[in-house]
């Protein structure tokens, strides 16, 4: 049993409610040993450490807001949520933060005002930020070069871009979470990451949103990161377990 990471779910998510224990343990099963949970906002967080304290071997909380969770009304006192809770323990990074574009382009100043503030926040703790970059890849990168003084790492999570943009990502001190829109059949991912190094690549499922192929608009979960490293196999023309103990090495690096 090769030995997995799913960097990047949301676990807590009231999908989950009916059977959460159980779907962690069929994980667990399926060699996923660490799942990685980013937060959303101030609503989330009690259930997402309710999980972590049930598994505390197995899943890791993060403390970030969520871009489309930006609100003018609100920002400002969900981000004071984020910093006084950033404050109280260690988190496993910042996030999930970042800009999207596909929701509601209007609030995208004060987006990029709550990205550079958790940006801020990531360097001064020494924790990866996790970037959500939906039809922003270009905002992103602008903001974490800005951001950028050698204490910056992350994931750019969910990545779609260009392999001209995955390797600026890369320069710029980042990897590329890679989830099941690999498997699908109008995805450009497999012609970029033949491209790209595997040392630059972790794997993650964004559960329960974009599950790979064959459980395309099903639930999706953190045993089917093995999914996305079959089809992340055969894109690189790698033994799975090789596979496996690449993309298994970069996330304990960068969660170090």
């Amino acid at each position: 049993m090769h030995t997995l990471i799913d960097t990047h779910a949301h676990l807590y998510s009231s999908k989950f409610d009916y059977d959460r224990p159980e779907m962690v343990r069929r994980a667990i099963a399926a060699g996923v040993e660490r799942m990685y949970l980013p937060n959303i906002d101030s609503e989330s967080i009690g259930a997402m450490l309710a999980l972590e304290a049930e598994f505390p071997e197995h899943c890791f909380a993060m403390m970030g807001l969520h871009p489309s969770h930006v609100k003018p009304d609100s920002y400002e006192r969900e981000l004071a949520v984020v910093e006084d809770w950033l404050g109280r323990r260690q988190w496993a990074g910042v996030g999930e933060t970042g800009i999207d574009l596909y929701w509601d382009k209007t609030t995208l100043p004060i987006q990029q005002i709550a990205f550079a503030r958790q940006i801020e926040w990531a360097k001064e703790l020494g924790r990866p930020v996790i970037i959500h970059s939906r039809e922003s890849n270009e905002e992103c990168l602008a903001l974490v070069k800005a951001g950028q003084d050698g204490r910056l790492r992350g994931i750019f999570h969910c990545f779609s871009g260009t392999v001209e943009q995955a390797k600026r990502m890369i320069e710029l001190g980042f990897m590329l979470g890679i989830g099941g829109t690999l498997t699908y059949a109008k995805s450009e991912l497999p012609a970029v990451l033949r491209e790209i190094p595997l040392d630059h690549v972790v794997l993650e499922t964004d559960a329960p949103y974009l599950p790979p192929v064959p459980h395309r608009g099903k639930r999706n979960e953190s045993a089917y990161v093995r999914l996305v490293a079959e089809m992340l196999s055969e894109v690189k023309v790698l033994p799975l377990a090789e596979i496996a103990r690449v993309t298994t090495a970069n996330a304990l690096r960068m969660f170090a």
